[in-house]
């Protein structure tokens, strides 16, 4: 049981809370202040004839103190499967280089490089086309409105592609919305917070930022693929037929090699073993990733 001192206002409680969340990934932290602080102001509201420490003597009591949300928060993630489910017992960790084939995080990230194409190209015209709206309109009544509507779109699409990042990279992401600016404050102030809110400013540069990445991603994905299944299938087909399809007149040595049985056998298997290094490439650039996406879009 606590027995400090307990926090007598909104901005305390979440304080202490994030101090209680120390070393959890910073999107738990997140989910948990945003949680917090949702329910803190909505009995506020509740309850406009009581100033703030009675209220929070009041929530503390029914809701918990800081360090006690915190390790329900730790519990429920702990037990929650997510992508990637946790065995109680964890398996002995295979570190050659061929049992990469056996790691979904591997599939799940090349999976992600080939859909990064679409995801960059829709994140980047979408970006570009609306600050040019909102640079354009500014000087008309309807500047400001939109320019708002834009930016809680660049949030929402942030955070769906936040659950991508979850779902497909297994690195913990936000499960909730951003919250809203708070309801108490001035149509200019929300403005502002929006305006000097880091979040608004980072999350654009990451969809920015995915154009580019996305078709190197999706270069190295295809590229990759491509030439270890045309590799390998070119030469069982080979050796199928009997006759080498394989041409390569700048090496008339190499294509003599290729014409024969142990040639077209070494073809296939360098086309096999180029999937298995294509697999420790996806997986390190999801890992990457990961964690760029855990700096631009998770913000405390």
């Amino acid at each position: 049981m606590n027995t400090g001192r307990q926090p007598e206002t909104v901005r305390e409680y979440l304080d202490a809370l994030q101090v209680a969340l120390k070393g959890c990934p910073p999107a738990l932290i997140r989910d948990a202040l945003t949680d917090a602080e949702e329910h803190l102001r909505n009995e506020m509201i509740q309850h406009p004839a009581q100033n703030e420490r009675e209220v929070l003597m009041d929530v503390i009591e029914n809701y918990g103190t800081p360090e006690e949300v915190a390790e329900t928060y730790q519990t429920m993630e702990a037990a929650w499967s997510g992508p990637f489910p946790k065995s109680e017992e964890p398996p002995v960790q295979k570190r050659g280089f061929f049992s990469i084939v056996s790691d979904p995080r591997a599939y799940s990230a090349l999976v992600y490089m080939l859909l990064s194409l679409a995801t960059g190209i829709f994140y980047f015209v979408w970006t570009v086309t609306g600050l040019a709206l909102s640079v354009g309109l500014f000087v008309l009544i309807i500047g400001v409105p939109f320019a708002i509507l834009f930016i809680g779109s660049e949030r929402v699409i942030a955070h769906v592609e936040g659950r991508m990042v979850e779902t497909l990279l297994g690195v913990r992401m936000p499960r909730r919305l951003p919250q809203e600016y708070p309801a108490y404050r001035s149509f200019l102030g929300r403005i502002g917070d929006a305006l000097v809110d880091v979040r608004t400013w980072s999350s654009m540069f990451y969809l920015l930022l995915m154009l580019p990445l996305g078709i190197v991603y999706f270069v190295i994905a295809v590229v990759g693929v491509t030439m270890s299944l045309g590799m390998t299938a070119i030469a069982l087909f080979s050796l199928i037929t009997n006759e080498s399809h394989v041409q390569f007149d700048a090496f008339p040595v190499l294509e003599h090699i290729l014409h024969t049985a142990p040639g077209l056998i070494i073809f296939a298997l360098v086309g096999v073993l180029l999937f298995f290094v294509v697999l420790h490439v996806a997986k390190f650039i999801g890992y990457l990733h990961g964690k760029l996406a855990e700096v631009l879009l998770v913000r405390l």
